[in-house]
């Protein structure tokens, strides 16, 4: 769960609790264990590479490079949690080595 208080809410965090949820802390903005982050900069780096020179172009490369993420890519920056949460830790929130 993401600490950056602007996500935090009481109502959740007491449902949260009363529900028995196991919670993982993590630090806020924290782009190794943010996969849309990755994902993010992933398209920026594609639609870019097209050099799009109006904001039309711009919305229709956006649209045609996101279609072209294949979810075996997303699968992989979600699939890769396991190796970055013990560098997280042990790196106390700051970049990691991934």
């Amino acid at each position: 769960m993401d600490n950056d208080s602007k996500h935090t809410s009481k109502f959740v965090a007491k449902w949260l609790k009363d529900n028995k949820v196991k919670v993982l802390e993590w630090p806020s903005q924290s782009p190794d264990l943010n996969p849309i982050e990755y994902l993010w900069a992933e398209l920026k780096k594609r639609v870019r590479a097209r050099r799009p020179t109006n904001l039309t172009q711009l919305h229709q490369l956006c649209q045609e490079e996101w279609t072209n993420i294949h979810p075996t890519y997303c699968g992989k920056l979600v699939g890769g949690y396991l190796k970055r949460l013990p560098q997280v830790k042990q790196f106390k929130g700051n970049a990691t080595e991934y």
